[in-house]
């Protein structure tokens, strides 16, 4: 890596600060104002970190979104206690706990899916070129 940014270098990663900083206050926003009201962004990306259909420990979904092990636990008694994420006990060796959505878990991670499409696509829609 080149020890001495060129201008255009810096000037571009002020412009991808700017929009990873406009995203986050967006999407904030649009949570606020939704009917998941009741969770933050850090809980939708938790929520989003354990997908659609496929079931994770909680210590895979604490390393997707950089969390100690004790921070995932009161996140996840938090997503548990408002109804997004349920314990999903294995028929095979009862010890193992995977995290898996429930149905209201599932319809703010399509929500939030569709969202992050949409903010591509409008961010897509004033460049000559650019294709959906």
């Amino acid at each position: 890596m080149n020890d001495t940014p060129t201008p255009y270098f810096e000037e571009l990663n002020d412009e991808l600060v700017v929009v990873f900083n406009n995203v986050m206050w967006i999407e904030e926003a649009a949570l606020k104002q939704s009917y998941f009201s009741d969770i933050t962004l850090k809980d939708m990306h938790t929520i989003d970190a354990i997908s659609m259909y496929s079931e994770k420990s909680a210590s895979q979904v604490a390393k997707m979104i950089h969390l100690t092990p004790s921070a995932m636990t009161t996140a996840i008694d938090r997503l548990v206690d408002k109804g997004y994420i349920e314990r999903r006990r294995s028929d095979k060796d009862r010890r193992v706990v995977r995290l898996g959505l429930t149905h209201k878990g599932r319809v703010v991670y399509r929500a939030h899916q569709e969202f992050h499409r949409d903010l591509t696509h409008n961010l897509l829609k004033d460049i000559p070129g650019s294709e959906d």
